[in-house]
């Protein structure tokens, strides 16, 4: 995985790194990851911004679609859209590890 792929989405942007988030427990259809979110994060995406990104992240391979299941389209991870989502969220952590260490007073 290169950093590219992290990059294309934008410094850890927030709703494709919640729409990875949400597809890295499975596959799910539109309004089930909506839902998801919303449990997970507290954030609620409207579909626009949702079917926005879905197809943002299609694009750049990072999810496909999945056959049509009563109308609803799933959609789950793709290779890349693993790594890339892993490499997002150690960047998040590593930011998190550095801002939480110089609040206790250490240089971090």
């Amino acid at each position: 995985m290169t950093n590219q792929l992290a990059s294309d989405l934008g410094r850890f942007a927030e709703p494709a790194l919640l729409v990875l988030t949400s597809l890295a427990s499975g596959a799910k259809h539109g309004y089930a990851i909506m839902g998801d979110i919303a449990a997970f994060s507290g954030t609620v995406i409207g579909p626009g911004t949702l079917y926005a990104v879905l197809a943002r992240l299609e694009r750049r391979g990072l999810i496909e679609p999945l056959p049509e299941d009563e109308r609803r389209r799933p959609y789950r991870l793709t290779t890349a859209g693993e790594q890339s989502l892993e490499s997002q969220l150690n960047e998040i952590r590593h930011f998190a590890s550095v801002g939480l260490a110089r609040l206790d007073g250490s240089p971090g």
